[in-house]
């Protein structure tokens, strides 16, 4: 005897969350993109002069990878 199938509700690809997620993700990229003046930004002791827009980046990306794995946690248990 093989188990049931038991799907958890909505099966549709492009649900409500995912669309509010791909809304931010694209809306955050469009503000990455128009901030293209330069900053002096201090990391830890020293200070570094960059593109707004690659400071931005680098702050979506560490939490899009936070955000990745903590949903990869939580989908494990």
């Amino acid at each position: 005897m093989s188990p049931k199938d038991v799907s958890s509700g909505n099966t549709s690809a492009f649900g409500p969350a995912r669309i509010v997620v791909t809304l931010l993700a694209v809306l955050t990229i469009v503000f990455i993109c128009v901030n293209t003046a330069d900053v002096t930004i201090r990391v830890i002791i020293p200070k570094v002069t960059m593109p707004l827009w690659a400071a931005l980046l680098g702050v979506f990306l560490a939490g899009a990878l936070c955000g990745a794995y903590l949903f990869r946690r939580r989908a494990a248990r």
